[in-house]
């Protein structure tokens, strides 16, 4: 995952991949209310769900523990650390 992005860069990413919050979303397993929320900077990630949307859209740095198979998962895996 590239270096830690900005609110406004994570939308700008959403666009360069055709993808909407709500498709977004939907491919992690997230609200996507919350998606918005922390796209806004109405919530800032600093735990439960919207950590972990945060640390998927790369807003920040953290380790989610259900982390999709695209990051390496395997099922002996406790929790995920994404890098920068």
């Amino acid at each position: 995952m590239p270096a830690t992005r900005t609110p406004k860069q994570a939308k700008e990413w959403l666009a360069q991949q055709g993808k909407t919050v709500q498709e977004f979303a939907r491919e992690h397993g997230l609200d996507p209310f919350t998606c918005y929320q922390v796209l806004s900077g109405a919530k800032k990630g600093q735990r439960g769900e919207s950590h972990r949307a945060a640390v998927l859209l790369g807003i920040k740095e953290g380790v989610v523990a259900d982390a999709p198979d695209q990051y390496g998962r395997r099922k002996t895996d406790i929790g995920t650390v994404i890098p920068k």
